[in-house]
């Protein structure tokens, strides 16, 4: 019995790579729906003294979640994929 060494270590890189790119695609999704709208006065020591601060912080999640959630889908289409090689 031989060893197909290079065989071996192309799918050893194939799935290192996959397995890392899945896992930060995955905490990029974790990291957009995690973010939180910062609070318009904090105390008298406040920074910032936009009146429509509070709007402008509201309105960047938007983008923030359509991306995580875009993450969530490409990660889902790769478990599935996963599976469809698996029972096909």
């Amino acid at each position: 019995m031989s060893i197909d060494w290079a065989a071996l270590g192309q799918v050893f890189g194939v799935s290192l790579a996959v397995t890392v790119g899945f896992v930060g695609v995955f905490t990029l999704g974790i990291l957009g729906t995690s973010r939180k709208a910062q609070p318009a006065e904090a105390g008298p020591d406040t920074t910032s003294t936009t009146p429509g601060a509070s709007a402008t912080a509201g309105a960047a999640l938007g983008p923030a979640r359509v991306g995580a959630y875009a993450c969530f889908a490409l990660c889902a289409a790769a478990v599935a994929y996963g599976i469809n090689l698996i029972v096909a």
